[in-house]
């Protein structure tokens, strides 16, 4: 396992895990908002066994990954996002590419997936509404937790709140503690209310989305619009019944053998 940096679209220092065979079929793995590429990193070692070529990408303030100076709000926009992850794959010279995002990941894939299609071999997400509205006020919530709790017992309340599965907490909440909240707060400001239905829409190549049982206001936000892409041939809807928001830590052989079984489709 490798981990590489490359220059961000504004000339931030991002970084990323590559794992497995280097000829391999490429997979992305991208993480949510207040994760970072540690979510994924069993699963990257669950697959790499099965011949695939893992990217895990840390999201520009997350994990080892810088965050611009002083927080500009133009540097944590969705096509900012969306550039980095281009660039994270010019930087590892691979062509179309498994994209498997969870939450933000799901957002940032949305946007790319649109802009430059031919760098997709398939979508898959979970996590991820096709669009959001939040109160403006919403974003102030990931700061102002950290400051009421602290930043240990923030982590470990959220941690609770994201997965029943016990042995996945301490995971979770390390990742937390490690977030700046300043990032977090900065990146929602963006992500709570926006339309990337037409986005999605647009992609006619093989699209999954784990529909994940615990995942409640996610799932209620994706009622709206899953009926226009219901009729679609290209897209497939599978139901990972005792998932939560993280579902690759909660119901995790569900969750692997349904993109296995995806991605073989599609290669097929």
């Amino acid at each position: 396992m490798a981990q590489k940096f490359f220059t961000g679209v504004d000339g931030n220092r991002l970084a990323y895990h590559d794992v497995g065979p280097p000829q391999g079929r490429p997979v992305v793995l991208c993480h949510g908002l207040c994760a970072n590429s540690a979510q994924f990193l069993a699963d990257a070692d669950f697959f790499a066994t099965r011949g695939y070529r893992l990217l895990l990408p840390d999201i520009r303030g997350h994990g080892a990954s810088s965050a611009p100076a002083n927080y500009p709000d133009e540097g944590f926009s969705i096509p900012v996002l969306a550039s980095d992850m281009a660039a994270m794959l010019d930087h590892a010279g691979v062509g179309p590419v498994h994209w498997v995002g969870n939450s933000l990941g799901g957002i940032i894939a949305f946007r790319l997936v649109a802009d430059q299609p031919e760098r997709f071999e398939s979508l898959a997400t979970f996590g991820t509404s096709h669009r959001l509205s939040l109160p403006a006020i919403a974003p102030k919530a990931i700061p102002l937790l950290y400051q009421l709790l602290g930043r240990r017992l923030a982590a470990w309340s959220t941690a609770r709140g994201t997965t029943a599965n016990r042995a996945a907490r301490p995971l979770i909440a390390a990742m937390l503690t490690a977030l700046d909240p300043r990032v977090g707060e900065a990146i929602a400001r963006h992500v709570r209310n926006y339309d990337l239905t037409e986005a999605a829409l647009s992609y006619d190549g093989p699209t999954l989305l784990l529909h994940c049982g615990f995942d409640s206001a996610v799932n209620l936000a994706l009622a709206a619009t899953l009926r226009r892409f219901a009729g679609r041939d290209s897209f497939t809807r599978i139901e990972l019944k005792t998932g939560g928001h993280m579902a690759n830590l909660d119901a995790t052989d569900e969750w692997r053998a349904a993109l296995l079984q995806f991605w073989q489709k599609v290669e097929s």
